[in-house]
């Protein structure tokens, strides 16, 4: 019976941060049309619905975060995905936290000092700014981020710039986002940005599609 019912009372979260997520999100897409999420806001991103659906180490797996590699979480928020990837790539590897809000980098900054990473470097801009590094990264994330960037191509282009051949950009999507973006519109867009689609893993109410800048031949 305990069991049960802390299985109900599991659900009954999970129930409500989905209303949340819904109701502040739709009223924030109302107001503010593809803006990002503020900070004050940032616990939609944080919450056991996210976690569950798409948790931090579930992304680093479906991506393949290995020790040692070079990794661009783009629109890194709080850092949800930031810090288990700075622990995961270890002392030789680095993650770079890019996100256009002081706010949200400001918090990243925090949990940094707090957990004594030092691995993680924080870098302001919007993507398709063109402020990252050429050929530096393994791997890049966008999680539930794409739908909000203005000028998609640009900031796909850039992301492709900055990955190394054969590095892997990790799109996520989560429902109820209000800006979710489809799977046929990310591999549109990856066709038209020279990158390959390698996989689709999950379908609703998350789902994760990778892509891969080929290696130069």
């Amino acid at each position: 019976m305990l069991a049960k019912n802390r299985f109900t009372i599991t659900g009954s979260g999970l129930v409500l941060a989905v209303l949340a997520i819904v109701g502040v999100g739709l009223w924030a897409r109302r107001r503010h049309p593809h803006l990002p999420c503020p900070s004050s806001l940032s616990f939609l991103l944080e919450n056991p619905f996210m976690n569950r659906v798409a948790g931090a180490q579930l992304l680093l797996d479906r991506a393949g975060v290995t020790p040692g590699m070079h990794v661009l979480d783009v629109g890194c928020g709080p850092g949800r995905v930031t810090l288990p990837a700075a622990q995961r790539v270890g002392s030789d590897g680095v993650v770079v936290a890019l996100d256009i809000q002081p706010a949200m980098l400001r918090r990243v900054q925090e949990k940094v000092v707090a957990q004594k990473v030092n691995n993680v470097r924080l870098l302001q801009a919007g993507a398709g700014e063109g402020k990252t590094e050429v050929a530096a990264f393994d791997r890049a994330f966008l999680v539930t981020v794409l739908g909000e960037i203005p000028d998609k191509p640009a900031a796909l282009r850039e992301i492709y710039r900055a990955l190394k051949p054969g590095g892997i950009l990790s799109i996520t999507e989560v429902f109820p986002d209000p800006d979710m973006m489809r799977p046929a519109v990310i591999r549109q867009l990856a066709q038209e940005t020279e990158f390959s689609v390698a996989e689709q893993i999950g379908s609703f109410p998350a789902f994760t599609i990778n892509l891969v800048k080929l290696a130069e031949t």
